[in-house]
This record gives structure tokens, C-alpha cells and sequence, in this order.
């Protein structure tokens, strides 16, 4: 059997979209863990109750739950730089440029923006719940869904002149101008923490990144809303792994359909060699026969009206198809540099044996 056929695009295309789908199903896989652990995630009242419930835990240490309070700092608040009355504990500066960059291909302007600065500052802060209980956040910066409020923000006019203006139609660059925000985490908050929540030594209650390296969140929504967020994601992720890969699927069903019509063909190609190999050995004895009668009288072995009009040897044998003409033996026919009948140079779509009384 012959290797199985696949062209440079074909091959390019097929590695492309498994490549990506695997790329993509890892990422489903990773979010699908992720809202597993959300779900069998125990949901903790915030209250005096708690201590007491990991004291009699073993390790003081329950690896994943959630719980949700009120943000206070433990010490001095962050100050806003822009609004005096606004405090907090983390706090996001950034710098942000815009401007129009010339786009070639599409003949057009697009937005192009960079971040030119960028500064988070944070202090240690607790979450409270009733009867004034309290859990330590660690390592705030490393949990995700922290979003914010924006709590200022303003944008920079760029001005220039007339110098200004040809240079940037010749470097295909026209700034805009800089947006500068501030968003701040405020004390009072309600913020929503999923993570390892253990017990000190001084009996201070802890949330921290779990340390068998599921995800950490801490966000202001409620957890229900975390849960479908996260399950939205791995919907997402799933359905692009999905695409990739019945593209994949499509691209190895073509190549398949156009091998086993390429085999159909060669599979019919030689059912007709071995029909003509049959006509021609039973023609070959009865010309034989024919032969040793009419030797002595001096007559051609192969009438001239009935040879081949290709190699004027071998009697006619193929009937062409579509147009009907029988005007060469089957070895010429398979060695025709195109599929178009000698005589009437009509496409030919199939050929099948002469057969003579």
C-alpha cells in the first residue's frame, strides 16, 4: 500500500489545528479544575466560631474555602493623590499612552495604546465579619479577579504644530495624548476571598494562595457570581478546543475521502488490466489456431481495418467512453499522454473491453 497522502498545506493545517486545540483543552482543563474546586468549596460564616472550628481541624488548616468580610486595614490606610477623602489598602497608578498608528494593509488609522508607567502599592489589611472577627489577607497582589474602583481618572490632550504634523504623517504616528488613573481597593469594601485559611500560632486566622497551587481569588463581587464567571471561561475554552478540533477532524476527513478515491481508481484501473490480460490470453490461442490453419494461404495474423491505430500491431480492444470509439488496444490507451480519444479528441470517462464473437 501506498504511503498515505498528505500535501504541505494539508499538513500544515491538520498540525496547526491539533497543535491549537491541545492548546486550547489545556486551558479548559486547567479553568475546569478551577470551578470543580469552586463548587466543592465550603462557604465559612466570618464570626468568633471560626477559630474554634480550625483549632479542632487537623493542621489548623482548611486547604480551600470561602469566606467573605468587610476590608480594614491594619494599619495606616493608602491616601488617594487625587481625592483626599478616598482610602484604601491596594492602590493602582498608571500612565497610559494613545495615539493613531498607520495601518498599511487596511489603509486606515487604528488605536494603538502602551503603558508608560505603572505602580501598585499596597498595606496589610484584614477582613471583618460579625462580632468584630477578623482574617488576614496574605498576598493580595497575587490573587486574581482584584478589580478595583477607579477613583480618578483624566486624560492629556497631546498638542502640536505644523512641524509636528508632517512628521507624524511621515513616521505614520499621531499621538493622542496620556490617560492617567488611580484605582484604589477602599476600606469598607465587601471583598470575597477563596483561598487556604489556616490558623497562626497566635491564633490569628489567615487567608493565604493554596499551597497545592490552586487558583487564589479575591474579588469584590459575591461568589456566585465568581463561580459563574469562572464557568463561563472554561465554556469558552472548551468550545474553541472543540472548533480546532473538528477543523482538524474535516482537514484528516478530506485527506481520507481523497485516498480512498485515489485507491477507488486504481482499484478499477487494475480490474481492467486483468480483464484485458484475460481477453488478450484468450485471443492470443485462438490467433494461434487461426494462425497455424492460415499459414500456408499467406494471410495476416491482424486484419489492418481491425489494428490499433496507435501502434499498428495488437488488435482493437477498449471501447472509449463517452464518445464510443474502438480504435486502440489497451496498452496504448494506458500510455495516451491525455485522457482524450485518439480519433474525435473527446474526453474520455471511462473505457471498458471489446468483446468480439
Amino acid at each position: 500500500m501506498e504511503e498515505f497522502p498528505v500535501r504541505t498545506v494539508e499538513g500544515l493545517c491538520l498540525g496547526t489545528s491539533l497543535a491549537i486545540s491541545g492548546f486550547f483543552y489545556y486551558f479548559y482543563r486547567k479553568k475546569r479544575k478551577t470551578v470543580d474546586k469552586l463548587n466543592d468549596a465550603p462557604q465559612l460564616t466570618l464570626d468568633r466560631k471560626l477559630a474554634d472550628l480550625l483549632n479542632v481541624t487537623p493542621g489548623k488548616c482548611l486547604q480551600y474555602v470561602v469566606i467573605e468580610g468587610a476590608v480594614q486595614p491594619l494599619g495606616e490606610p493608602l491616601r488617594s493623590q487625587f481625592q483626599e477623602s478616598s482610602v484604601g489598602v491596594v492602590q493602582k497608578l498608571m500612565l497610559r499612552e494613545h495615539k493613531l498608528v498607520w495601518n498599511s494593509l487596511s489603509r486606515t488609522w487604528t488605536d494603538s495604546e502602551r503603558v508608560l508607567h505603572q505602580r501598585v502599592n499596597a498595606v496589610p489589611f484584614s477582613l471583618v465579619g460579625s462580632d468584630q472577627a477578623n482574617v488576614r489577607v496574605l498576598c493580595p497582589l497575587e490573587a486574581s479577579g482584584l478589580e478595583m474602583e477607579i477613583i480618578h481618572e483624566k486624560f492629556h490632550q497631546a498638542s502640536y504644530g505644523f512641524t509636528d504634523i508632517i512628521g507624524q504623517y511621515l513616521s505614520g504616528e499621531k499621538p493622542k495624548g496620556q490617560l492617567e488613573t488611580e484605582e484604589m481597593l477602599k476600606v469598607g469594601a465587601t471583598l470575597t476571598g477563596v483561598g487556604e485559611l489556616i490558623l497562626d500560632t497566635d491564633r490569628v486566622l489567615k487567608l493565604r494562595p493554596p499551597t497545592d497551587g490552586s487558583e487564589y481569588f479575591l474579588t469584590t463581587a459575591d461568589f456566585e457570581t465568581l463561580r459563574l464567571e469562572q464557568e463561563g471561561q472554561a465554556v469558552v475554552w472548551q468550545v474553541l478546543a472543540s472548533v480546532f478540533a473538528l477543523a482538524g477532524s474535516a482537514i484528516l476527513f478530506w485527506v481520507g475521502r481523497r485516498y480512498y478515491r485515489s485507491l477507488r481508481v486504481r482499484w478499477d484501473q487494475e480490474r481492467l488490466r486483468r480483464e484485458f490480460e484475460r481477453l488478450g490470453a484468450g485471443g492470443t490461442g485462438a490467433g494461434s489456431t487461426a494462425g497455424d490453419t492460415q499459414e500456408g494461404s499467406g494471410e495476416q495474423e491482424t486484419p489492418l481495418e481491425n489494428a490499433c491505430v496507435i501502434c499498428l500491431t495488437q488488435p482493437r480492444s477498449c471501447v472509449l467512453l463517452e464518445c464510443g470509439h474502438v480504435c486502440c488496444c489497451y496498452s496504448c490507451y494506458q500510455a495516451l499522454p491525455q485522457s482524450t480519444c485518439p480519433i474525435c479528441r473527446q474526453a474520455i470517462k471511462r473505457v471498458v473491453p471489446l468483446y468480439q464473437a
